[in-house]
C-alpha cells in the first residue's frame, strides 16, 4: 500500500504475504477464539464439572466450526465489540456468547472464559502465532542452506585465494567456504527447532485459585494440559505467575538472531567476492544498476538482506531482553511489545528472499580466481617453511619471511629458493610441483562432511 508507514506493509508487502496469517490482528483474534472454544470443550468433557454438561456431537461440531470458519470479517465483529468494552479478550468472550445465543449451547455461556485470566488466552494465542510464523519462516531458511550446499558441492574443487585480515593467505576452495556457512546455518536451524514453545492455563497468578474455589475435586493441571498439549501441541509450563514468563520466547528470538547474524556474515562475504570479481551476477533485462553509470550491476540483493537482517535482529534483541522481565506477578509492558513479533519475522523473511535471489544470480569467474592465485606465489612460504622445519633446517620461518614479506614473488623465485634447500628428494619434488592453485589442503574433502 502506497500510504503504509512500515515498508513491511508497503514496499515489501508482497514478500511477506504468508505472515499476515500468522501475526496480524486477525491472526491474534482467531487464535484467541480457538483457545476459548477448546477450553469450553475441555470443561464440558470433564465429569467433575456437573453444571457444564457434556456437549452432543452436533454441538461440538458447531463450536469447532466457529474456529474453522473464522474469517477477517468475523474478527471485525470482535473489534466492534472491543470498541465498547475497551478490552480485547473480553470482546472475544462476548463475541462467542453471541455466536451460541439462541442455540442449545446458550446454557453453557458462563463457562466461556471460565476461571481464566486474559493472559491464559493470550499466552497460548501468542504461542500459536509463533508456531505458525516458524512454519512460514523455516522453509526459507532451509532453502538458503540447501542452495549453499549445492554450490559447495559444485565448487568444492575450485581454488580461491583466501584472505585473512584482507591480505593474501593460504588458498582454499569456493565450495569449502560456502560449506562453512551452510554448516553454521544448519546448526542454528537445529537450535531453533529445539526450542519448546510453552503455554499455561492456570489463572490470575498461576495457582488455579479460581478453579479450585469452584471445583476443588477436579485435576485442573491435567485438564489444562489436555488443552495445551493434546489440542494445541504446545508444552505446559506449570511454573508461572499471571504470565507465562516468556523465557522460551527469548531463547527463540536469540536463536533466530544468531541465524540472521550468520546470514549477514554470508551476505558480506559474497558482496566482497562480487567486488573482487570472483563472482559475476546474471543481468536481468530492463534492470538499472545506477542512475548515472550504465555499466553497474550492483550486489543489491545481499545489501538488502544485510539491512533487513539488522532490522530483524534489533527487534529480536529487544524482545529477548525485555519479555522475560515483568514486575511482580504481572505488568503490561509485554503486551505492546508482543505485538511486534511479526515485525522481526517480517524483516527476516524479506532478508531471506533477498539472499535467495542474490544466490540465484551468481556466476563464478574462474578466470579471475586463477589470475589472483597465479599472482600470489608468496602464499607457498607456509608449506615451504613447514617442510623445512620437518627437515631440521635452521630458522625456516625467518628465512621465508626475509624472502617474501612485502616482496613481489613469482614462480621462478619460489622454485629457485626450493632448489637451494637441502631437502629429501621426495619433499623437494612435492614442493616444486606445488602452485597456489593446488595448495588447498583438504578443502574439497571437507565439503563431503557436510550432511
Amino acid at each position: 500500500m502506497i500510504t503504509a508507514i512500515s515498508p513491511i506493509d508497503g514496499r515489501y508487502a508482497s514478500k511477506v504475504t504468508e505472515l499476515a496469517e500468522c501475526f496480524s490482528e486477525y491472526a491474534l483474534v482467531r487464535n484467541r477464539v480457538k483457545v476459548e472454544v477448546l477450553w469450553l470443550l475441555a470443561l464440558c468433557a470433564e465429569p467433575g464439572i456437573a453444571e457444564c454438561r457434556a456437549v452432543t456431537q452436533e454441538e461440538e461440531q458447531t463450536l469447532r466450526a466457529i474456529i474453522a470458519d473464522f474469517t477477517p470479517e468475523e474478527a471485525q465483529k470482535v473489534k466492534k465489540i472491543e470498541a465498547g468494552t475497551n478490552h480485547d479478550v473480553k470482546a472475544v468472550e462476548y463475541y462467542l456468547k453471541e455466536q451460541i445465543a439462541g442455540t442449545s449451547l446458550e446454557e453453557l455461556s458462563e463457562f466461556l472464559h471460565f476461571a481464566c485470566t486474559s493472559e491464559d488466552i493470550n499466552n497460548l494465542s501468542h504461542a500459536l502465532m509463533l508456531k505458525d510464523g516458524l512454519a512460514a519462516l523455516t522453509p526459507l531458511q532451509q532453502q538458503i542452506i540447501d542452495h549453499l550446499k549445492g554450490l559447495a558441492k559444485e565448487f568444492k574443487e575450485v581454488p580461491m585465494l583466501a584472505r585473512t585480515h584482507g591480505q593474501t593467505a593460504s588458498p582454499t576452495t569456493i565450495g569449502k567456504e560456502l560449506a562453512v556457512f551452510a554448516a553454521r546455518l544448519q546448526k542454528q536451524s537445529r537450535n531453533i527447532a529445539q526450542v519448546e514453545i510453552l503455554g499455561k492455563l492456570n489463572g490470575a497468578v498461576g495457582n488455579f485459585n479460581a478453579h479450585l474455589s469452584a471445583y476443588p475435586a477436579v485435576d485442573w493441571p491435567a485438564l489444562a494440559k489436555g488443552v495445551i498439549e493434546d489440542e494445541l501441541n504446545l508444552t505446559q509450563n506449570m511454573f508461572t505467575t499471571q504470565i507465562e514468563p516468556h523465557d522460551y520466547m527469548a531463547e527463540l528470538f536469540d536463536a533466530l538472531a544468531r541465524w540472521n547474524t550468520i546470514l549477514t556474515d554470508l551476505n558480506r562475504d559474497i558482496w566482497t567476492y562480487v567486488s573482487m570479481a570472483y563472482f559475476g551476477q546474471k543481468t536481468v533485462a530492463g534492470e538499472v544498476g545506477s542512475s548515472t553509470m550504465p555499466h553497474k550491476v550492483n550486489p543489491i540483493d545481499f545489501e538488502n538482506s544485510e539491512g533487513n537482517c539488522g532490522l530483524a535482529n534489533a527487534i529480536f534483541g529487544h524482545l529477548s531482553s525485555k519479555l522475560p522481565i515483568s514486575r511482580l506477578q504481572r505488568d503490561l509492558t509485554d503486551s505492546t511489545v508482543l505485538r511486534n513479533m511479526g515485525v522481526g519475522f517480517g524483516y527476516s523473511m524479506i532478508a531471506y528472499r533477498s539472499t535467495l535471489k542474490g544466490l540465484g544470480k551468481l556466476k563464478l569467474n574462474e578466470h579471475k580466481l586463477a589470475a589472483d592465485l597465479d599472482s600470489a606465489w608468496e602464499v607457498l612460504a607456509e608449506p615451504i617453511q613447514t617442510v623445512m622445519r620437518k627437515a631440521g633446517i635452521d630458522k625456516p620461518y625467518e628465512k621465508l619471511k626475509e624472502l617474501t614479506r612485502g616482496q613481489t614473488i613469482d614462480r621462478d623465485t619460489i622454485r629457485a629458493f626450493v632448489e637451494g634447500l637441502g631437502l629429501a628428494a621426495e619433499d623437494k619434488e612435492r614442493l616444486l610441483a606445488m602452485s597456489p592453485a593446488s595448495y588447498t589442503g583438504m578443502a574439497a574433502e571437507i565439503v563431503a562432511f557436510l550432511k
